[in-house]
Protein backbone atom coordinates (compact mmCIF):
# COMPACT_ATOMS: atom_id res chain seq x y z
CA UNK A 1 0.00 0.00 0.00
CA UNK A 2 2.83 2.40 0.82
CA UNK A 3 4.54 2.01 -2.59
CA UNK A 4 1.27 3.01 -4.31
CA UNK A 5 0.92 6.10 -2.13
CA UNK A 6 4.53 7.12 -2.75
CA UNK A 7 4.11 6.55 -6.51
CA UNK A 8 0.91 8.67 -6.53
CA UNK A 9 2.65 11.50 -4.68
CA UNK A 10 5.61 11.32 -7.07
CA UNK A 11 3.29 11.52 -10.10
CA UNK A 12 1.42 14.48 -8.59
CA UNK A 13 4.68 16.26 -7.81
CA UNK A 14 6.01 15.65 -11.33
CA UNK A 15 2.73 16.87 -12.83
CA UNK A 16 2.77 20.03 -10.69
CA UNK A 17 6.37 20.84 -11.60
CA UNK A 18 5.74 20.02 -15.27
CA UNK A 19 2.75 22.32 -15.59
CA UNK A 20 4.15 25.24 -13.59
CA UNK A 21 7.87 24.86 -14.20
CA UNK A 22 7.87 26.99 -17.37
CA UNK A 23 7.25 30.12 -15.37
CA UNK A 24 10.31 29.41 -13.26
CA UNK A 25 12.74 29.46 -16.19
CA UNK A 26 11.22 31.95 -18.64
CA UNK A 27 10.33 35.60 -18.25
CA UNK A 28 6.75 36.79 -18.21
CA UNK A 29 5.73 38.63 -21.37
CA UNK A 30 3.70 41.12 -19.35
CA UNK A 31 6.83 42.40 -17.59
CA UNK A 32 8.59 43.40 -20.83
CA UNK A 33 8.02 47.11 -21.66
CA UNK A 34 7.07 47.95 -25.25
CA UNK A 35 5.54 50.76 -27.30
CA UNK A 36 1.86 50.04 -27.77
CA UNK A 37 1.61 52.22 -30.87
CA UNK A 38 3.08 52.60 -34.35
CA UNK A 39 6.14 54.48 -33.19
CA UNK A 40 8.84 54.03 -30.61
CA UNK A 41 9.17 55.57 -27.14
CA UNK A 42 12.56 57.04 -26.28
CA UNK A 43 13.55 57.19 -22.63
CA UNK A 44 16.95 57.81 -21.08
CA UNK A 45 17.97 60.49 -23.58
CA UNK A 46 17.97 63.15 -20.86
CA UNK A 47 15.23 65.03 -19.02
CA UNK A 48 12.89 64.93 -22.04
CA UNK A 49 10.97 61.84 -23.11
CA UNK A 50 9.94 61.18 -26.70
CA UNK A 51 6.69 59.30 -27.22
CA UNK A 52 5.46 57.45 -30.31
CA UNK A 53 8.17 58.67 -32.70
CA UNK A 54 7.80 57.58 -36.33
CA UNK A 55 8.12 58.86 -39.87
CA UNK A 56 5.24 58.91 -42.36
CA UNK A 57 6.77 58.66 -45.83
CA UNK A 58 5.62 58.91 -49.41
CA UNK A 59 5.05 55.62 -51.25
CA UNK A 60 8.52 55.70 -52.80
CA UNK A 61 10.18 56.69 -49.50
CA UNK A 62 11.76 59.83 -50.94
CA UNK A 63 10.24 62.24 -48.37
CA UNK A 64 8.95 61.86 -44.83
CA UNK A 65 7.20 63.68 -42.00
CA UNK A 66 8.64 63.15 -38.51
CA UNK A 67 5.83 62.63 -35.96
CA UNK A 68 6.32 62.49 -32.18
CA UNK A 69 5.27 63.92 -28.83
CA UNK A 70 7.99 65.33 -26.59
CA UNK A 71 7.25 65.42 -22.87
CA UNK A 72 8.98 67.75 -20.42
CA UNK A 73 8.05 66.93 -16.81
CA UNK A 74 10.70 69.25 -15.35
CA UNK A 75 10.48 72.84 -14.08
CA UNK A 76 12.93 74.08 -16.74
CA UNK A 77 12.70 74.30 -20.51
CA UNK A 78 14.99 71.95 -22.44
CA UNK A 79 16.08 71.39 -26.02
CA UNK A 80 15.86 68.01 -27.74
CA UNK A 81 18.47 67.28 -30.39
CA UNK A 82 17.44 64.73 -33.01
CA UNK A 83 19.66 63.13 -35.62
CA UNK A 84 17.97 60.78 -38.11
CA UNK A 85 19.71 58.60 -40.67
CA UNK A 86 23.03 56.91 -41.36
CA UNK A 87 26.45 58.52 -41.08
CA UNK A 88 27.07 60.89 -43.96
CA UNK A 89 23.37 61.42 -44.74
CA UNK A 90 21.75 62.57 -41.51
CA UNK A 91 18.91 64.98 -40.88
CA UNK A 92 19.54 67.09 -37.77
CA UNK A 93 17.11 69.37 -35.94
CA UNK A 94 16.36 70.67 -32.46
CA UNK A 95 13.08 71.26 -30.64
CA UNK A 96 12.68 73.55 -27.62
CA UNK A 97 10.17 72.24 -25.06
CA UNK A 98 8.90 74.60 -22.34
CA UNK A 99 8.77 73.50 -18.70
CA UNK A 100 5.95 71.13 -17.69
CA UNK A 101 4.56 70.80 -21.21
CA UNK A 102 4.21 68.55 -24.23
CA UNK A 103 5.15 69.49 -27.80
CA UNK A 104 3.55 67.50 -30.62
CA UNK A 105 5.43 67.31 -33.91
CA UNK A 106 4.13 66.50 -37.36
CA UNK A 107 0.42 66.72 -36.56
CA UNK A 108 -2.25 68.80 -38.23
CA UNK A 109 -1.78 71.88 -36.05
CA UNK A 110 2.01 71.96 -35.92
CA UNK A 111 4.54 72.74 -38.62
CA UNK A 112 5.70 69.40 -39.96
CA UNK A 113 9.35 68.42 -39.79
CA UNK A 114 9.79 67.37 -43.40
CA UNK A 115 12.65 65.07 -44.23
CA UNK A 116 13.73 65.45 -47.83
CA UNK A 117 15.97 62.81 -49.42
CA UNK A 118 14.77 60.24 -46.88
CA UNK A 119 15.54 57.36 -49.25
CA UNK A 120 13.91 54.81 -46.91
CA UNK A 121 10.82 52.88 -48.03
CA UNK A 122 7.79 52.47 -45.76
CA UNK A 123 8.14 49.35 -43.64
CA UNK A 124 11.82 49.91 -42.93
CA UNK A 125 13.51 51.51 -39.92
CA UNK A 126 15.89 54.44 -39.80
CA UNK A 127 18.41 55.00 -36.98
CA UNK A 128 17.56 57.94 -34.74
CA UNK A 129 19.72 59.55 -32.06
CA UNK A 130 17.89 61.58 -29.38
CA UNK A 131 19.62 63.72 -26.73
CA UNK A 132 18.43 66.37 -24.26
CA UNK A 133 19.90 68.23 -21.30
CA UNK A 134 22.99 66.61 -19.81
CA UNK A 135 21.93 63.14 -20.96
CA UNK A 136 24.23 60.97 -23.04
CA UNK A 137 21.55 60.37 -25.65
CA UNK A 138 19.96 57.22 -27.01
CA UNK A 139 20.12 55.51 -30.40
CA UNK A 140 16.87 53.79 -31.46
CA UNK A 141 15.31 52.44 -34.65
CA UNK A 142 12.54 54.78 -35.82
CA UNK A 143 9.90 53.08 -37.99
CA UNK A 144 8.98 54.48 -41.40
CA UNK A 145 5.27 54.12 -42.21
CA UNK A 146 3.06 54.96 -45.17
CA UNK A 147 -0.34 56.63 -45.34
CA UNK A 148 -2.32 53.42 -45.84
CA UNK A 149 -4.20 53.88 -42.57
CA UNK A 150 -6.89 56.57 -42.58
CA UNK A 151 -5.46 58.50 -39.63
CA UNK A 152 -1.94 58.51 -41.12
CA UNK A 153 -2.99 59.62 -44.62
CA UNK A 154 -3.12 63.38 -43.74
CA UNK A 155 0.45 63.17 -42.38
CA UNK A 156 2.02 62.07 -45.68
CA UNK A 157 4.14 64.91 -47.13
Amino acid sequence: MKPRLIASLAVCAALAVGTTGCSMISSQATTIPYSAAEGVNVTGSGPLEVRNAFIVATDDGSEGNFVAAIVNDTDQSHTLTVELGEEGSTIDFTVRVPANSVVSLGGDEEEPILIEDLDTPPGADIPGYFQSGDGEGVLVSVPVLDGALDYLAPLVP
